[in-house]
């Protein structure tokens, strides 16, 4: 039937332009942004997926972070304590020469001056070390104070509780996600470079770091006693010492372990969101092409479409 109030081709002509101008837009979208889902309307499952995928990998690599801010801490108080532990070795080496009955009461004082000096500094270096403003170390202190009568050096303030720091080791809110890093706290309050001062002439009070007798109030020389009772302090002290070290050393360990699993579970999770969200650019260019093709011959078929309605006129003549 000729007719030419309705043009059923062309009005299929102009529905396969449509839609082959929204494939056209589609692929280009596509490639130009490099994801397959740029809108709901591309995949509205997709993408709410792909969106909880990208929360959980931003929140790993943050915890990534973390934990390598975790490992820096724990590198600081280790470091701390590994100066910590020279120091006290070379009291205790002090200590030892002191003990020998072949120096003098004047050698002994002599050791002493290095003894106080390291005494001095391993507690600026216990109290003083932090890491972005957190306090490191739990010790207490060690300025006691002098008793006028007799001399006797009292002890400072004892450490209460160790130094804990939560890092965040996780994506997520739970108790699992935290790691806890905990620095043993040391005990300093017994560490006086000095003597007991009492007229006895008895070694020094325990804990003290002591090579030498010098008594506030004329005690009798025992040096030798002193040095004793310094080098079984600076083992404890030791041993205490190397316990925090254990612990910061497992620490780490675990921070480690952490970061290994984060970045493993980032990559997995990274490939499995592409696989969702980005454009496979092989079959996008195929697409553009097919839907430049299909837009272009559209085109085309409508203006065949119009020029048909002509051939009605020749019809009438």
């Amino acid at each position: 039937m000729t007719v030419i109030n309705s043009n059923s081709s062309a009005l299929r002509a102009q529905n396969g332009s449509r839609m082959a101008d929204m494939q056209l837009q589609t692929a280009m979208a596509r490639l130009s942004s490099g994801k397959r889902i740029n809108s709901a309307s591309d995949d509205a499952a997709g993408l709410a997926i792909s969106n909880s995928m990208t929360s959980q990998i931003s929140g790993m690599n943050q915890a990534i972070r973390n934990a390598n801010d975790g490992v820096s801490l724990v590198q600081t108080a280790d470091g701390a304590l590994g100066e910590v532990t020279n120091m006290l070795q070379r009291v205790r080496e002090l200590a030892v020469q002191a003990a020998s009955g072949t120096y003098s009461d004047d050698d002994r004082a002599n050791m002493q001056t290095e003894v106080g000096q390291l005494t001095s500094q391993i507690s600026s270096v216990l109290q003083n070390t932090s890491f972005n403003g957190v306090s490191l170390f739990s010790v207490g202190t060690n300025a006691g104070s002098t008793t006028a009568t007799t001399g006797a050096i009292a002890d400072g303030t004892a450490p209460t509780a160790d130094v804990s720091v939560k890092i965040q080791a996780g994506a997520g809110s739970t108790s699992s996600d935290q790691i806890t890093v905990t620095v043993g706290k040391i005990d300093i309050s017994k560490m006086h470079a000095q003597s007991d001062g009492t007229t006895s002439g008895t070694a020094a009070v325990a804990g003290n770091l002591v090579v030498s007798n010098t008594a506030h109030t004329g005690a009798t020389s025992n040096g030798v006693a002193n040095a004793q009772v310094t080098i079984a302090s600076v083992d404890s002290l030791l041993k205490s010492v190397n316990s925090v070290r254990a612990g910061l050393g497992a620490a780490q360990s675990q921070l480690n372990s952490a970061v290994n699993n984060l970045t493993n579970n980032v990559t997995n999770l990274t490939d499995a969101r592409s696989r969702i969200s980005d454009a496979d650019f092989s079959a996008e260019t195929t697409n553009l092409a097919k839907a430049q093709i299909l837009s272009q011959a559209s085109t085309a078929m409508l203006a065949q479409a119009n020029q048909s309605q002509q051939g009605v006129l020749k019809l009438l003549q």
